[in-house]
């Protein structure tokens, strides 16, 4: 990854020239689908992999490839997220939730691990035994014996599984800095704080609405106003920010800060735990809203949702070569009345 801010964009890998960029050894980016490990040493157990609410397997949701310049030690570094299939886990925003995320991290010279195979094609590769019965009972068992029999086709057609999310590449693009000062953001507040000052006006000519409004004091009503004029100027920034490339699922910045969505439910220093080394844990990427719609989870009733996922990661980068370190992400909603 280059300094700045950098976007990524999900793109389609379908057939035989484009699902193979997909594979380990190609040290992908990726959405969905099965992850393409680092090495199979010290993988996340189901254990770590299930749900603390509701206690069912996490499915893979993305992978970043993002290796550390200078640092001969995570020459090759990737970070894998993992999310519960289950909406009604997605109710409450704050840390980790439905998401766990782990980072790996190999030298340029590294043993070369096997992949815990299906035992019968030894193509299907699987972080768990409780990973390999969902996929058996839901495709695999199928298609297994094409994959035994030596039918190469199917490596150019993903079987369908409704465990898995869609997968799609990661494609990484730098950001065009578009908006070079912070003048039109101060006139869009001095706008708003006018605009807020004319609806105050027109309130008091025309009196009192209601007796809820009476019972208010001058004092608590400007209190209110000013945290819906601050909580709208957050957001308009974040939608501005969006707007020069509006599907991205990516923004990554290592060292720097989020793209928030709402001034609400941000975590403070004190909510993002220190590394188990002992380091801080610094703001590396998130990943935004539009990736939704990429996921095919909307439904009648409750949905997968968010407003933006925020991971952390060690400042120091420990570890390496033999083990899946898991680092910290912060889910943060939209508040209410937002809408992209």
């Amino acid at each position: 990854m280059a300094p700045g801010v950098e976007l990524g964009f999900a793109a389609a890998a379908e057939g035989p020239g484009g699902a193979w960029r997909l594979h380990s050894t190609y040290f992908p980016s990726k959405v969905g689908g099965r992850p393409a490990w680092l090495g199979e040493a010290g993988l996340p157990g189901p254990a770590a992999l299930r749900c603390g609410q509701c206690q069912q397997p996490r499915a893979f949701l993305l992978q970043l490839y993002a290796p550390l310049p200078g640092r001969p030690d995570a020459f090759h570094r990737s970070l894998f997220v993992f999310a519960c299939r289950s909406p009604a886990c997605y109710r409450l925003a704050g840390p980790s939730g439905p998401f766990r995320v782990f980072r790996s991290q190999l030298p340029r010279r590294n043993d070369t691990y096997p992949e815990r195979c299906c035992g019968r094609c030894r193509r299907a590769a699987y972080c768990g035994p409780e990973h390999q019965a969902l996929d058996w009972r839901r495709g695999h068992r199928r298609s297994c014996g094409q994959h035994a029999a030596g039918d190469d086709s199917a490596d150019a057609i993903p079987e369908h599984n409704e465990f898995l999310f869609p997968e799609y590449e990661i494609l990484i693009e730098p950001e065009e800095p578009e908006f070079p000062a912070d003048s039109t953001d101060d006139e869009q507040g001095a706008e708003d704080t006018s605009k807020d000052a004319k609806e105050q006006e027109e309130l008091g000519a025309a009196g009192p609405a209601d007796e809820a409004f009476q019972s208010l004091d001058e004092e608590t009503l400007e209190a209110m106003a000013k945290h819906e004029t601050e909580e709208e100027k957050i957001f308009q920034m974040f939608k501005k920010q969006v707007a020069a490339e509006p599907e991205q699922i990516i923004r990554y910045c290592r060292g720097e800060g989020p793209l928030w969505v709402s001034g609400e439910n941000r975590p403070e220093e004190k909510d993002i735990p220190n590394c188990v080394c002992g380091a801080k844990r610094i703001f590396e990427f998130q990943i935004m809203p539009q990736l939704l719609n990429h996921l095919q989870v909307d439904s009648l009733g409750e949905s997968i949702d968010w407003g933006t996922l925020v991971v952390y990661t060690c400042a120091d980068s420990c570890g390496g070569g033999t083990e899946y370190l898991e680092e910290f992400i912060w889910k943060q909603d939209y508040s209410m009345g937002s809408t992209l």
